[in-house]
């Protein structure tokens, strides 16, 4: 009789061929290569966000220094604050006046291009029309196109209007400019709305117009807030068309004016950074305030169209 041996399955390879779970060793290795790589990425994050952060912080603390250490070989960090280069800024001529010009145009721009873009963003989506790829490819190039070439078109239909140093023609220009961004990502969020829910409210008794508002429009704020975010930053900082249409200085808006530093200001840079400061608060502030919602709301909105 021949003797017979103990054996696995059939085309089963050798026991101890067998992949076996990795030591404490390896695993601690493991562990030390993902920690090292964390900490490098996280070292690499830092660096970044110190050179991007540096420079908003010493236009701050150059507005808050005194006029003597202001310009100074050595750089100074400690320093007792003073307010005088704000009060300096806020009182030149007609500096209010800019502030309301901007605030009007930007948002004007803003308000008219969600009103616009819920419309068009919901009739993408949710019609079926001859023409609707066409639209969004349109709306798509707009968005790619840089506006600066728009330049000297947009002056000679406003000279042809008798619409220049107009701040409601600025509101329009500025309007078109936000409008393909806004449709563009509008029309991602209202995707994500599930159609059912509409239906069912329409069951219920709603009109196509009630079930909009009262079911997919609350739905829409974090889009809302996100698009608006951008078209505030857009519209506020836009400086090309505000210099070639609006040449009254009663019709100047904040960028124009900061860039006449040298001659409202002389060589007061702290005054100067004191009105690079005002201007900047409010895309920082609105920033900080919608950051969260802003981008959750990009991420989410990009997951369908």
């Amino acid at each position: 009789m021949s003797n017979t041996t103990l054996a696995g399955p059939v085309g089963a390879p050798p026991a101890d061929s067998r992949q076996r779970p990795p030591s404490d060793g390896g695993a601690k290795r493991a562990r030390r290569r993902k920690g090292l790589r964390g900490g490098s990425l996280n070292a690499v994050a830092l660096v970044l966000a110190a050179f991007f952060v540096f420079p908003v912080y010493w236009m701050l603390s150059t507005s808050f220094k005194p006029a003597s250490e202001v310009l100074t070989e050595t750089p100074s960090f400690l320093f007792t604050p003073t307010v005088e280069h704000y009060g300096t800024a806020t009182g030149v001529d007609m500096f209010w006046t800019y502030v309301r010009n901007s605030l009007i145009v930007t948002l004007g721009a803003v308000l008219l291009a969600l009103l616009v873009a819920l419309a068009a963003g919901f009739a993408i989506v949710r019609m079926r029309f001859r023409g609707r790829k066409g639209l969004v490819l349109a709306v798509m190039m707009a968005q790619l196109a840089p506006w600066e070439v728009m330049v000297i078109v947009m002056y000679l239909i406003a000279r042809d209007a008798q619409a220049l140093n107009s701040i409601g023609f600025l509101t329009l220009v500025y309007f078109v400019m936000v409008l393909p961004f806004t449709i563009w990502t509008l029309r991602g969020f209202i995707a994500a709305v599930p159609q059912e829910l509409e239906e069912a409210a329409m069951i219920d008794g709603c009109s196509r117009a009630q079930s909009f508002f009262r079911v997919v429009f609350p739905l829409l704020a974090p889009g809302l807030m996100s698009t608006s975010l951008f078209g505030f930053i857009t519209a506020w900082n836009e400086f090309a068309m505000v210099l070639v249409l609006n040449k009254e200085s009663e019709a100047y808006t904040l960028p124009l004016w900061l860039t006449q530093f040298q001659s409202a200001f002389g060589n007061d840079w702290g005054a100067t950074m004191a009105a690079s400061s005002l201007f900047a608060v409010p895309v920082l502030f609105l920033f900080l305030v919608l950051q969260r919602r802003a981008v959750g709301g990009l991420t989410s909105g990009a997951v369908k169209g």
